[in-house]
């Protein structure tokens, strides 16, 4: 979803406040799954910024107000795919080898 926003363009994203919202409820998501996570697995895997997820998801839910949409945006379109290849690497290791 993060990626889908990211295609279509910052100009996109700053124009568009549905857009902006969408991704506030694509980041709150994140933090809301993050959360539910066994702090005993985030530990095993600090390559993921787990609390800088969980930090954000708390922002855009309390503070909406006080959202900067230039950082949401670059949190989108540098951060995140950053963080999510490595959830990927995580879950690629967690998957039982076939065959």
């Amino acid at each position: 979803m993060a990626a889908r926003i990211v295609s279509g363009g910052k100009s996109a994203y700053d124009s568009d406040e549905i857009t902006r919202l969408a991704a506030e409820a694509v980041l709150h998501r994140l933090g809301e799954s993050v959360a539910r996570l066994p702090e005993e697995f985030m530990a095993q895997h600090p390559e993921v910024a787990w609390r800088g997820v969980k930090a954000t998801r708390n922002l855009v839910a309390h503070n909406y107000d006080a959202v900067d949409h230039n950082i949401l945006w670059n949190l989108l379109a540098n951060r995140l795919p950053r963080e999510a290849a490595a959830v990927r690497q995580i879950l690629a290791q967690l998957e039982p080898a076939e065959g």
